[in-house]
């Protein structure tokens, strides 16, 4: 016996998910988190008995509810599902699964659509954040196809336009969480920084590399990822995150000049395997930390505005707008915002073993 459970496979800029409605999953955490591994198939580095695709960009789920605050119209969980091990992160959000919620929300109830453009506000329930998700609604319909285009998906979609409000320190209780714009970490200088994500920034060039390696390069070099993870281990406590072994933040960056005309190049470790781009809010957190004097960044990146910032990845740039006050460890970030696109992929039941959860 099987049991059957509505989700939605959404393509959110460069990642993908599962997207449920949190009354047609266990209200029992422990439970609710063995129907995802099911469903995911992990662990299991194929994930060849569920739909995950074999990297954590594409084991991922969103869980969907009423708002529970009154300035938003919905509830929006991010859980990453890791590939290999049985385990289920709630300890982070993602800006990329973030852009499919939107349109979800429109075509499921949650908000009303309006002429030409829907505006959805999102309460990201992982840190208490806001976004606003702007989606082209001509007809009344969600608009699919369109002519913008991110790096790391082929062809164009509909642009979906995100605004994130209040995300400084979100996760960590401050932009800085270390309180100084530049620490020295076991030999090498970080700067440690949460505009909505926990990054650790660290110049390529301290740790021996370029910064332009692919990512299959960084991933085969299992001396530079050792010593990453030490860093990350070691940082984790001074960065309001307690003990990281377990958890998929802070995401680790290499930094170096950008190659392309963009502010910085990145080289992203999320934590374990490498990016094929970057996050959303990652690359937020990247962006903020080359605006604030001191910080690694600011001696390598390339800054001439704030309104455009391109954050150079290994398959091209994301694009950041910012808008900020203040300076140094005492800035403050008053707007910040991105373009994604989305494409919903699948609407139907998942089947998962009636011995992992029969309502």
């Amino acid at each position: 016996m099987q049991t059957a459970i509505r989700a939605t496979l959404i393509r959110g800029g460069t990642s993908r998910g599962l997207y449920f409605r949190s009354d047609d999953l266990p209200e029992d955490v422990p439970t609710r988190d063995r129907v995802l591994l099911a469903a995911m198939g992990s662990p299991d580095s194929r994930q060849i008995d569920g739909i995950g695709g074999a990297h954590p960009l594409t084991s991922k789920v969103a869980i969907l509810s009423k708002p529970s605050r009154p300035d938003a119209d919905i509830d929006y969980l991010f859980l990453q599902v890791s590939v290999d091990r049985a385990e289920v992160s709630d300890v982070q959000n993602c800006g990329n699964i973030l852009a499919g919620v939107g349109p979800w929300a429109i075509e499921n109830g949650y908000v009303d659509a309006q002429s030409d453009t829907t505006d959805v506000r999102i309460h990201m329930v992982n840190s208490g954040g806001m976004a606003v998700a702007s989606v082209a609604t001509p007809a009344g319909q969600v608009a699919v196809e369109g002519q913008t285009r991110i790096d790391g998906v082929p062809g164009t979609a509909s642009a979906i336009p995100l605004n994130f409000v209040d995300v400084a320190g979100s996760s960590c209780g401050s932009l800085l969480p270390t309180g100084q714009a530049r620490d020295h970490i076991n030999g090498i200088d970080v700067t440690c920084i949460d505009n909505g994500m926990p990054v650790v920034l660290i110049k390529a060039s301290d740790l021996g590399k370029t910064g332009y390696e692919s990512p299959a390069e960084l991933e085969s070099d299992t001396e530079l990822k050792s010593r990453i993870e030490d860093l990350r281990l070691a940082i984790g406590t001074a960065m309001n995150l307690g003990d990281v072994r377990k958890k998929t933040v802070p995401k680790m960056c290499l930094i170096a000049p950008p190659a392309d005309g963009g502010v910085v190049t990145t080289r992203s470790f999320i934590p374990h395997r490498v990016h094929e781009a970057i996050g959303v809010l990652g690359a937020v957190s990247v962006a903020t930390a080359c605006v604030i004097d001191g910080t690694v960044a600011s001696g390598v990146a390339q800054v001439s505005q704030t309104d455009d910032m391109k954050v150079e990845h290994p398959t091209g740039y994301f694009s950041v707008a910012m808008a900020t006050e203040g300076e140094g460890v005492e800035l403050s970030v008053v707007r910040s915002a991105l373009l994604r696109t989305a494409r919903k992929l699948f609407c139907g039941e998942i089947y998962i073993p009636a011995s992992i959860w029969s309502p």
